[in-house]
């Protein structure tokens, strides 16, 4: 309905529910944006006042991050183990999904059900168990045992995903492969997976925001700079320059900037997969 068409309660109603998502914006940008801004600015601009826009747009924090904290290091730690844990997370999840969602065997709901409850297992609860068996592996400090645990970690929710965009796919389209003489493997890889690049592009986002953010694993299991990712070089930061805001907020900045950009650009084929999986279910 066009506005002027509306009567008043309406256009109030509607100018209401737009001041609101507009406020939600705001809420949500702001903090972003004002660590953005200030990352260019001088320490005493930031003290003295916060909000207002930078005087001259000064790259000297940046310089000053990367002089003092080993952020160049931990940010490729971060890329390495992000990349190949969330490859490897949709690649195993997707087979176990596809069998969950097409396949009828004893005690599947039973199974389906307990590795979908990890969805409500606090993380801290499984630092000790997770802890003693990178230690057992030999695992500890290395991007290896980063990498178990970081495709682990997604499993419910990329299952989730999953399962359900493989139950919205028709069984049809599989029926005709097998007529045309593909095989179970030849099907899966060259006929589902296609159809289910939705799902596949949400639960591999997910992922991989949630490994690149992931901070208590990487803690606890790292030691030294080889294998620790960029969310513990911005604890070590803000805990020796914690005076230097400019360099901090660069920092985080850095930090923040690939996780933005990932989400940004896929988002509705996030979304739409969401939501499509949740109806279909």
């Amino acid at each position: 309905m066009k506005f002027k068409h509306m009567n008043e309660k309406e256009r109030i109603l509607h100018v209401l529910k737009y001041l609101f998502l507009a406020a939600c914006v705001f809420v949500a940008l702001f903090p972003i944006v004002w660590v953005i801004m200030s990352s260019f600015k001088t320490n005493a601009e930031i003290l003295s006042n916060g909000v207002a826009l930078p005087h001259s747009f000064s790259f000297k924090g940046y310089v000053d991050a990367l002089k003092i904290s080993p952020i160049l290091s931990y940010f490729w730690n971060s890329i390495i183990i992000t990349a190949i844990s969330t490859v490897l997370n949709v690649l195993f999840l997707s087979m176990a999904a596809y069998v969950f969602a097409r396949f009828t065997f004893r005690g599947r709901d039973t199974l389906y059900f307990i590795l979908s409850l990890a969805l409500v297992i606090p993380m801290t609860a499984l630092l000790h168990p997770v802890y003693s068996v990178i230690q057992h592996l030999g695992l500890y400090d290395t991007k290896a045992g980063l990498i178990l645990v970081y495709t682990a970690l997604n499993l419910p929710m990329s299952l989730l995903i999953l399962r359900s965009t493989f139950l919205s796919i028709p069984k049809a389209i599989e029926e005709a492969a097998y007529v045309d003489g593909a095989g179970f493997v030849r099907t899966f890889f060259q006929i589902m997976l296609p159809c289910a690049k939705g799902g596949l592009t949400s639960a591999a986002v997910l992922a991989f925001l949630n490994s690149w953010n992931e901070f208590t694993f990487a803690l606890v299991l790292t030691s030294g700079q080889s294998a620790r990712t960029l969310p513990l070089s911005l604890s070590y930061f803000t805990a020796q320059f914690s005076f230097n805001y400019t360099a901090m907020f660069a920092a985080v900045t850095i930090a923040v900037i690939p996780s933005i950009a990932v989400f940004a650009i896929f988002q509705e084929q996030v979304v739409s997969s969401l939501t499509a999986g949740s109806v279909k279910e």
